[in-house]
């Protein structure tokens, strides 16, 4: 990872206000249930008046606005620094194959050494994308809204602790098995451009012997053997969204009975209730992110 590093120094600058805007639109995010949560509690229930709950209703719409401006500004530099990181690795590896030996091109492979130039270098752009625009996100909202849990009720704000645990366990076991999984899968499509490129240039070869079955046949078995492991670690992955939905509902239940028993003996308000929930929905959300 240091040695890829080096390829964002001509991005310094996107590097830094991509994720700024990103924590300045989790900031935003994270005021939201406040004001929601003061709607309800003053608004509807001191009966302040239709004029307050419009005030109210005016800021939520810019705290969407100015959100949404940070949030495509924060799509606008990670999306240049992506795009010059895939750039800067794309030519610094161009260069490295042509200084290579007959005997090492023929070690490596010329399908091996075409994927890395495509298919991997277009992963790592997305992933330096989906990190400065998904990834740093994430940490910023979830460590805010339980944060912002501890300072309405932090006897509630224990069961965001305990969520947070068990949904980061989640994540990393199946991270754990999905990874070497996803390895395999990558051997496989290597597997594919191999024979793919083998039958372009070897097209005449291939007809003059009558070859056009056994190729056919051999490229539909190893199409099905990538499809099967693509299959298998897309299984695993999409246990992700059963599991994590099936813990915070879990917490949901038990903080809306915890909620309701502390609204009784006046710890809290319906507007607070209503504001934990929604913090909790946010961590929802960003975990998944998180570990796609």
């Amino acid at each position: 990872m240091k040695q890829l590093l080096v390829y964002l120094k001509s991005s310094k600058k996107e590097c830094f206000l991509a994720p700024l805007f990103k924590m300045l639109e989790a900031c935003f995010d994270l005021l939201v249930p406040l004001v929601i949560a003061a709607i309800i509690d003053n608004g509807i229930g001191k009966n302040l008046g239709g004029s307050y709950v419009i005030r109210m209703c005016l800021v939520l719409i810019a705290l969407g606005i100015i959100g949404i401006t940070c949030a495509v500004t924060a799509q606008y530099f990670s999306a240049r620094a992506a795009v010059g990181f895939a750039s800067s690795l794309r030519h610094a590896i161009f260069s490295h194959l042509q200084s290579l030996s007959y005997t090492e091109i023929d070690t490596l492979g010329t399908s091996n050494m075409i994927t890395r130039m495509t298919s991997d270098v277009n992963q790592m752009q997305n992933g330096v994308n989906l990190t400065l625009r998904l990834f740093l996100r994430s940490p910023f909202i979830v460590l805010g809204a339980m944060v912002m849990a501890f300072t309405i009720d932090s006897k509630c704000a224990m069961i965001f602790l305990i969520l947070i645990v068990t949904l980061s366990a989640i994540v990393y076991l199946l991270m754990r098995i999905s990874v070497p999984l996803m390895k395999q899968v990558q051997k496989r499509l290597d597997g594919i451009t191999g024979i793919t490129r083998e039958n372009l240039t070897g097209v005449r070869v291939i007809r003059a012997f009558g070859q056009e079955d056994h190729e056919k046949a051999e490229f539909t078995k190893r199409n099905a053997d990538f499809t099967a492991n693509q299959m298998k670690a897309g299984g695993v992955s999409a246990l992700m969204n059963p599991l994590t939905y099936v813990v915070v509902n879990a917490a949901v239940i038990w903080l809306i009975w915890t909620g309701a028993i502390r609204v009784n003996m006046g710890a809290l308000s319906q507007g607070q209730v209503v504001a934990l929930y929604n913090y909790m929905s946010q961590i929802l959300v960003e975990l998944i992110k998180f570990a796609n």
